[in-house]
């Protein structure tokens, strides 16, 4: 079990406790960290979730609120507990995005939910899929996004429907376990993995093992917020292992061999940081230990006393990876890891794989874009179907928001490509539909501000029509709000959305733009541009125009990221 503000002492099956001995209730609250005594809660969320765990959500669910409706749910369930089955009450239609900071909770929402599947490891069977589509056409209107850390996102959920829901989805092998909340979220992975030609390790293993034995588990159910973990084992660094709370990065030992490379503290929002090497090198089979030990000192040591803290990457910003190292072997796995290299830069500057693409065994893979992740239950049966017909039984999503059809025969890959883009699904995207990404946004979402979904629809078809011999790769994510869902710090144009005024003087929607942001070895937050911020009209002619100034200024070999750097405000304006 976990321990719990009210178990000092370690209990059976716990990870390994942090310096027992001198463990003891103080009177000083500090930072709420469980590791120094500090147990009181020190905020609404970290009082519900002492007074009861999330997962016990479900049975309320299941006994109660599928059966009373809407109005009878707990407000600590409503909105905090059903959190962790993947459950956030969305947005009342029709409230501008002028009231977001204004209203208060109960009256942003609406009687419908945002209910996210979680798909470790992007790895989808063609049942599975079919079984998301279905949901979609029964229970959800239609809906169902593809996110940025390889989920299905579906809306206009009602309690009422949410067992059936998890019926259908349990009976293939998926679930909504901890898809939101404080707890150990989505294990995204290469979707290829295991299949690749050039992949250094796989890490398949690890995901599900992962899986098995904590998601779910109340020893990791009650951190101080989210923990986004990426493992993977291709060279293409295809999981944005910066930006997450742990990642396992594939490497190779010059005397050990294949294993990972071991990161932390990487996470955006509002206060972005990237991961930092621990300089440690992990084999396969210790991957999930690791973990386990990483998650721990999340748990016991994490900062508790304020929501806008209480992710890992502010105590390791404070520890520093030296400390952190030290007390992940000393206190939790009990023994030293070995020092090892970090990633190499990858050869290709599109890691999304998209396109047609040999495996390891002889056959192919496919990867296919749809418009910024948007997708509905019909489109994903018609998806699941066409995979069967051409003999693949294997799907995956990614983390830029597309799809790949797994185990494709080399004389079926022509079929299988005419069958998707009659879909409108691109195998071969212009630069524009492949890199462009947005979050929910205003349609469901109670934080955003702005439209994203169409915003960046009618911004692919304006570009294609406008540059349509713009052939570099180039990412274009565009964000509701602050948040940065859709990591606009590390896109080459980041867009987040606020409140504008426009030439007449009144205010309307738009962004604040960040250009030149990168992942990868060269990773690093895009530049904002004093005052720059584009209203949603004028922003085709914008991107436009500094994607012109690019082409005519840019060196051999430049990518635009580079040039965004020596490029003078006037030119980025």
């Amino acid at each position: 079990m976990a321990r719990t503000p009210e178990t000092v002492e370690p209990q059976a099956g716990a990870a390994p406790a942090a310096r027992p001995a001198a463990r003891k209730v103080t009177r000083h609250r500090g930072e709420g960290q469980w590791g120094m005594g500090h147990f009181t809660p020190l905020n609404g969320n970290e009082q519900f979730k002492k007074d009861d765990d999330g997962l016990n959500v479900r049975t309320r669910i299941e006994t109660i609120y599928a059966h009373t409706g809407f109005a009878g749910i707990d407000p600590n369930d409503l909105r905090g507990r059903m959190r962790w089955w993947g459950l956030y009450t969305q947005r009342k239609q029709g409230i501008e995005g002028g009231k977001t900071a204004v209203l208060e909770p109960h009256e942003l929402e609406d009687e419908f939910f945002m209910m996210r599947v979680r798909i470790d490891g992007g790895q989808l069977t063609v049942a599975q899929l079919k079984a998301i589509g279905e949901v979609s056409e029964q229970y959800a209107r239609g809906t169902a996004d593809l996110t940025d850390r390889q989920n299905v996102q579906y809306h206009w959920v009602r309690i009422e429907d949410v067992p059936a829901i998890w019926e259908k989805l349990e009976a293939v092998g998926l679930s909504t376990t901890e898809a939101c909340g404080d707890c150990p979220r989505v294990v995204i992975g290469s979707p290829v993995a295991g299949i690749a030609e050039d992949e250094i390790i796989d890490g398949s293993w690890a995901i599900d093992e992962i899986h098995r034995r904590y998601i779910g588990n109340k020893e990791f159910s009650n951190l101080p917020r989210k923990f986004k973990t990426a493992i993977s084992g291709s060279p293409l660094l295809d999981v944005v292992h910066e930006i997450n709370d742990i990642a396992f990065v594939g490497v190779v030992h010059p005397e050990h061999g294949p294993g990972f490379d071991l990161w932390v503290g990487g996470g955006l929002s509002t206060n972005p940081k990237l991961g930092v090497r621990l300089g440690a090198w992990v084999p396969l089979e210790d991957v999930p230990d690791v973990w386990a030990g990483v998650v721990g000192i999340f748990r016991d040591y994490g900062y508790r006393r304020l929501r806008n803290r209480a992710r890992l990457k502010f105590l390791v910003a404070d520890w520093g990876p030296e400390k952190f190292r030290q007390v992940l072997q000393d206190e939790y796995l009990k023994r030293e890891l070995a020092d090892g290299p970090g990633p190499q830069e990858p050869s290709n500057r599109w890691r999304d794989h998209v396109g047609v693409h040999r495996q390891n065994d002889g056959n192919f893979y496919v990867g296919f874009a749809p418009r910024v992740g948007r997708a509905n239950g019909k489109l994903l049966s018609q998806i699941a179907d066409l995979a069967a017909e051409h003999g693949s039984n294997r799907l995956a999503t990614t983390v830029e928001q597309k799809m790949i059809v797994l185990d494709v025969a080399e004389d079926r890959v022509e079929s299988l490509v005419a069958g998707l883009e009659a879909l409108d699904l691109r195998v071969n995207p212009t630069p524009f539909r492949r890199g462009t990404m947005a979050c929910t946004g205003i349609e469901y979402c109670k934080l955003a501000i702005v439209d994203t979904k169409e915003r960046g629809r009618t911004l692919i078809d304006e570009l294609e029509r406008r540059l349509p011999e713009f052939d570099e790769p180039l990412s274009i994510n565009i964000n509701g709000c602050p948040n940065a869902c859709a990591r606009i710090q590390t896109a080459d144009i980041g867009l987040k959305g606020q409140l504008v005024v426009d030439a007449n003087g009144e205010q309307v929607e738009g962004f604040q733009v960040h250009l030149g942001g990168a992942l990868g070895l060269e990773a690093g937050f895009g530049r904002k541009v004093r005052g720059l911020k584009v209203t949603s009209a004028e922003l085709p002619d914008y991107v436009e125009r500094v994607l012109t100034r690019y082409q005519a200024d840019r060196r051999d070999g430049e990518r635009f990221a580079q040039w965004t750097v020596r490029a003078t405000e006037e030119q980025l304006s």
